[in-house]
This record gives C-alpha cells, sequence and structure tokens, in this order.
C-alpha cells in the first residue's frame, strides 16, 4: 500500500496546497531540531567540564528558548493547518464522488450501490481525517527529517551515523512486512462496514412497512451479525497495529540505546569529547522518531487510503457525455421515440423493444404494459436519464428536430415536474417540500392532490427525515403531486401515482390529472389501473422482447 496516493492531488485540489505547506513545515522542524540538539550540547558541555559558567552560556541558553518557542509554535500551526486541510480535502471528495455516482444515473446508481456510496461519502471519507493530520505529516517529515539529521550525525561522529545507518532501513523492512499483513484486514474493515451501513439504511427506509407487519425485530439479528463481524475485523486490525507498534519500538530503542553505550564508552576512554557526545545521542532518536511516528500512525493511513481507493473506484469511472444544446420549449414540443430498445440490466433482454411513439403537447400518455416491460424505462428516457441502445428519442419544434442525446439536461430538467414511485422528500417541513410557503394555491393544490396537511401534528410546519420519514408512501406521493400541481413545469411525468392508494384516494389523483390537462401541460403517466387509462388521450403500450447477450 503506499502512503500517498497521487489521484488525491487531482481530484482534491486543497490537498496541493497542504502538501506544499506541510513540506514548508517539514524543512523548517527539521532545522530547529538540529539547531536544539546543538545548542543543548554547546550549553551542557562547557558547564559540566567546569570551562564555562551560566553567564557564558546566557546567550546560548536565550537562543535555545527561542528555538524552543518556534518549534511549539511550528507544530501548533502545522497542526490546526491539517485539520482545516482535511476538512477541505474530505468535504471536496464527498461532493465528488456524490456528484459523480449521480452522475452516472439512476441504473447504475442501484439501491445496493447507493447504500455503499452513502456509507463511504459519511463514514468511510471520514477516516481520511487522521490520515492527513497524523500520518501524512509523518511520511513528509521523514523523508526530510531522518535523512538531514542522520547526515548531521555523520558529521559529527562517524561511528554513532553508522550504528543509525545500519539499524534505519529495518524499520521500514518491518513496516513493510506488518503493512502487507494490515492491507486485507483494512479492506475486509471497509467492506464490512459498507454492508453494514447498506443494512442499516435499507432498514431504516423500510422501518414503517415492517412495524406495519409487526417484523421489526426481524432484521434485528442480521444487523448484530454484521455488527460483530465488524468489531472482530476492527479488533483484528488492532491486534496487528499493538504488534507492530512493540516490535518497531523495541527496535528503534535497541539502536538509541547502543548509540548511547558506544558514546559512553569513548567518552570513558577519552576519544570523544562531551560537546560531541551530547549531540550525537540527542540526535539519535531524532534520526528514528519520525519513522516510528509514521510506524504507529501507519493503521490511520491504512483506513483512510482504503476509503480514498474506494472513492476513486467511483471517480475514475467515466461519467456519462451529455448534450449542450438548450432544449426547446416542451410546452410546444412533441417527443418521438423512434424504434427505441433499453437492454435490461443482467438479463437478455430489451425493455422496451422496438418502441414506437409519439408524446404530443397538451395530452394526457398513459404508458401502459406487463411487469417489466419497460414502463420505468421509458420513463427515465424521457427525462434524458438514461440513453437508448437501440433507436433515438427525439425533440420536434417549428420544424426542427433535435436529438435527446444533444440536449444540455439541466434546461430539460428546468421543464419537468417528475412524481416517481418514491418521491424524493428532504428533510423539513412539510411547507418547505412543496414551495416553502403556504399560499391559497398550495392549498388548492394540495385538495386537488388529495393530501391533507391537517392530518398531520403540526400541518404544514409537521418536520419530515430523511427520505419522507413520518409520512406513508401514499402521503410521499400525494405530497409530490401537490408539489407537481404548484410547480409551471409544462411537462409533468407521473410514475404508478396511485400504485400505493385506494379507490378512494385514486378518484382524486385521477381529477388532478385531469386539471394539469386542463392547464394545458403535457401530462406522461405510467399505469396499469383502469381508471388511470380511462383518462388518456393517447396510450402508448411498451414491451419486452429477449436478444441475444452481446
Amino acid at each position: 500500500m503506499k502512503p500517498f496516493d497521487r489521484r488525491l492531488l487531482r481530484h482534491a485540489t486543497a490537498a496541493r496546497v497542504y502538501i506544499g505547506t506541510t513540506t514548508a513545515a517539514g524543512v523548517v522542524l527539521t532545522a530547529l531540531v538540529v539547531a536544539q540538539a546543538l545548542l543543548i550540547a554547546h550549553v551542557i558541555s562547557p558547564v559540566i567540564d567546569g570551562e564555562a559558567g551560566f553567564a557564558d552560556v546566557r546567550s546560548l541558553i536565550l537562543a535555545l528558548g527561542a528555538v524552543l518557542a518556534t518549534r511549539v509554535a511550528v507544530l501548533i500551526g502545522q497542526e490546526r493547518f491539517a485539520h482545516r486541510a482535511a476538512t477541505r480535502v474530505i468535504a471536496e471528495l464527498r461532493g465528488s464522488v456524490l456528484a459523480h455516482a449521480v452522475a452516472q444515473g439512476p441504473r447504475w446508481l442501484d439501491p445496493a450501490r447507493s447504500a455503499e456510496v452513502v456509507t463511504l461519502a459519511t463514514r468511510g471519507l471520514d477516516d481520511l481525517g487522521p490520515y492527513f493530520v497524523r500520518y501524512l505529516p509523518q511520511v513528509l517529515l521523514a523523508a526530510i527529517l531522518s535523512p538531514v539529521t542522520l547526515a548531521v550525525v555523520f558529521s559529527i561522529d562517524l561511528t554513532s551515523g553508522l550504528i543509525l545507518l545500519l539499524a534505519l532501513p529495518l524499520i521500514p523492512l518491518f513496516m513493510w512486512l506488518v503493512g502487507r499483513l494490515t492491507e486485507s484486514h483494512t479492506e475486509q474493515r471497509l467492506a464490512m462496514m459498507e454492508r453494514l451501513g447498506g443494512q442499516v439504511l435499507d432498514l431504516l427506509a423500510g422501518l414503517a412497512t415492517l412495524k406495519a407487519l409487526g417484523r421489526e425485530h426481524g432484521p434485528g439479528g442480521r444487523v448484530r451479525v454484521l455488527a460483530d463481524a465488524y468489531n472482530a475485523t476492527t479488533l483484528g486490525a488492532l491486534r496487528i497495529a499493538f504488534l507492530s507498534g512493540a516490535i518497531l519500538e523495541f527496535i528503534a530503542s535497541i539502536s538509541v540505546a547502543l548509540v548511547a553505550v558506544v558514546v559512553g564508552m569513548r567518552l570513558v576512554h577519552g576519544d570523544l569529547d562531551l560537546t560531541t557526545g551530547l549531540a550525537a545521542i540527542m540526535l539519535a532518536p531524532e534520526v528514528l522518531q519520525p519513522l516510528r511516528q509514521v510506524a504507529a500512525h501507519f493503521h490511520a493511513s491504512a483506513n483512510g487510503l482504503a476509503a480514498a481507493t474506494a472513492a476513486f473506484e467511483v471517480l475514475d469511472r467515466p461519467a456519462p457525455t451529455h448534450g449542450d444544446l438548450p432544449a426547446p420549449p416542451l410546452a410546444r414540443s412533441s417527443i418521438e421515440l423512434r424504434d427505441v430498445g433499453v437492454r435490461a440490466p443482467g438479463r437478455a433482454l430489451l425493455a422496451p423493444a422496438h418502441l414506437d411513439a409519439v408524446i404530443e403537447p397538451g395530452e394526457i400518455t398513459v404508458v401502459v404494459g406487463p411487469t417489466g416491460a419497460g414502463k420505468s424505462t421509458t420513463a427515465l428516457l424521457l427525462l434524458a436519464l438514461l440513453r437508448p441502445d437501440e433507436g433515438r428519442v427525439l425533440l420536434h419544434h417549428d420544424g426542427t428536430e433535435t436529438d435527446l442525446a444533444d440536449v444540455e439536461p439541466a434546461s430539460l430538467h428546468r421543464q419537468v415536474a417528475w412524481v416517481p414511485q418514491r418521491p424524493a422528500i428532504v428533510p423539513g417541513t412539510v411547507a418547505e417540500n412543496v414551495a416553502g410557503a403556504v399560499t391559497p394555491a398550495v392549498e388548492r393544490a394540495a385538495a386537488l392532490a388529495g393530501f391533507d396537511a391537517a392530518a398531520l401534528p403540526a400541518g404544514w410546519d409537521t418536520r419530515v427525515g430523511h427520505g419522507g420519514v413520518g409520512l406513508s408512501v401514499g402521503q410521499r406521493q400525494r405530497l409530490a403531486l401537490t408539489r407537481a400541481l404548484v410547480s409551471d413545469a409544462p411537462f409533468v411525468l407521473l410514475d404508478e401515482p396511485t400504485a400505493h392508494l385506494d379507490a378512494a384516494t385514486e378518484a382524486t389523483v385521477i381529477a388532478a390529472i385531469r386539471e394539469l390537462h386542463r392547464q394545458g401541460r403535457t401530462v406522461v403517466v405510467i399505469a396499469h389501473r383502469p381508471a388511470v387509462i380511462g383518462v388518456a388521450t393517447r396510450v402508448v403500450e411498451v414491451a419486452a422482447r429477449e436478444v441475444a447477450v452481446p
């Protein structure tokens, strides 16, 4: 496992400034460490030998105080900057991962993978904090401080330098051996965390349904098993960390002790002066200390880089290309699906297959077909969230023909109100999920959609959780339908708007569809219930067809 992944510099610009600043801090700290050791030696040695008194070394003591104060200030500044830089880098990566994952489209971002991405973007990338704050500065310091201090030791005492030169490679060697052993444990830990996170997210999303069926305690056993496995994996990594730390501390301690013993023997025999001996003894730990700290924080590196590697697997996926033409006004445009076919993921199936249809402006078009025929896929095609594998989706406006693949998606989405089977409900109040403020128009739209805000605990001010926690599936759909009625989007797409409703509420939704039509909007409804099909001015039937595996 490499101590630094260059892709961090490409995907997180804050990392570039951080590396430069930390390297500069390492150079300054190296100079201060060497100066500190030499000043202490030159202060103590003449006093002990009786060659000088306190007054004679006062200037050296003041200089030593200034060096110590500067070293403390640099360390504090580097630590504060590291925390801020880590926060910025994690935020950049988190935003990039989420944006890139969303750009892959709903087909790639299926429920299982979306749970993995959520876990990675939250708890997973948090492991980069210790990596940036602790490990990476020590790696840079080891690359600067250890060679410089070793060179200084060589310049003042050849014997001590040779002892440290022989001991120095042992620490990276054992770090490499431990790293090879730790890598698999770290990858298992991240994979277990993603599985546990996905399981918990799925459980929370379906908790209301499980509770209604009396099965809310059922998944607890599975979550407990995953949690125990995660704990076991984490403890295994910690066990290796403690063992490796003990080995490296032993090697470093023996090396420093050997230098001290040899220096002491030479002082006794008069082969070495006290100033040089003290300087060599004080610099010996500084040669090994950065590498010891690298080893101590190695597991922060392993966890952080494992999370970063998982993030790069998302970021390195080629993003789907989009056009840059502005979408024509959908209020006066027809949409043609010409011999369209989409391959079903993981199956030798086109769903839909050879679809020919025209959606005229101002009409109610109902898309029908058996389960698995590609009705929801057709909706994704109309929203430019998916490209057909065969055929084309065309926009016709004022005699011009534009391929939907050449259209800039944002300009299209601004003209569309989409009510999926599971609408997006963001944390906040019910009113904030519709239009922010409750106006007479919002009240009328809610009445048309059959959404009764008065039945909620705090009415429009009722707070809902992530994904609409606190509302039933039917309430979420009626809330999304209210949002569509309030919007001024000329194109409204409804995916099974009555799937979770009873007959009475279904009639209310059908009335809302008629109201959208009365307002002159283009309405596309994916449905299978006869009552909804009955309001259509145009019916499009989709079908699937088996194909050869490519």
